[in-house]
């Protein structure tokens, strides 16, 4: 929550991962989305359908705008976790229309198809596309890839919102990561939305990475 206060106006949109959210649960989210944040739940849910169903319709229910699912379970479970995402989202909107004077802020939300982990070294071309296919005839409302797979990816399944994580400002240690970019190629590539973890919170300053980071992505949106 320390990092939501100083830089959640700088971000706009707060991703929360598989160890935060074992650690801290859902009520994690709730706090977040209170804040005026948007929340990037990446939990990569990969399960049998009606499970990840019902996860999908808890995680809807929090009122979190992005949620990941792993494209490897294929067209019915990503049907399903859209399915349920929708519905839970539905059902938070009514509660909400329900409680006289409640205020709360209310976000479509999206599925996105994870392609292939950043940890991967190799992804061949054919995985990426029909991977890519897959969370769009889910109804998946975007994919997340490296900047290195957005050419593919983006001349498969064009207008997808497509979520980058791997960015690493130049100098920033790749850490487990083998297919990193920085902020301004990864944009240059055709990225929507980029995921900055360690280059921020990892940093020895991480105000001043934040800055660094900003100053190179509206840099980058000029050249535009």
């Amino acid at each position: 929550m320390s990092l939501v206060e100083r830089f959640g106006s700088h971000f706009g949109v707060m991703k929360v991962g598989p160890a935060l959210f074992t650690a801290e649960g859902p009520d994690l989210v709730r706090d977040i989305v209170e804040t005026g944040s948007r929340v990037f739940l990446d939990i990569k849910l990969h399960d049998i359908p009606n499970t990840v169903e019902l996860a999908a319709r808890h995680v809807g229910e929090l009122g979190a705008w992005l949620l990941t699912l792993h494209t490897q379970g294929g067209h019915d479970m990503l049907a399903a976790g859209v399915r349920g995402l929708r519905d839970g989202a539905a059902e938070r909107a009514a509660a909400a229309s329900a409680a006289p004077g409640a205020a709360v802020v209310s976000v479509e939300p999206l599925a996105l198809g994870v392609t292939v982990l950043t940890s991967d070294a190799e992804a061949p071309p054919e995985v990426l596309m029909g991977r890519a296919r897959l969370a769009e005839g889910a109804g998946c409302g975007g994919v997340v890839c490296a900047a290195a797979d957005l050419g593919v990816v983006t001349n498969t399944v064009p207008g997808m919102l497509c979520v980058v994580p791997g960015i690493r400002p130049a100098g920033a240690q790749q850490g487990d990561q083998r297919r990193v970019a920085t902020p301004a190629s990864a944009l240059a590539a055709g990225a929507d939305v980029l995921v900055i973890g360690r280059a921020v919170t990892a940093a020895a300053d991480p105000a001043a990475a934040v800055s660094a980071i900003l100053d190179e992505v509206a840099a980058e949106l000029a050249r535009d």
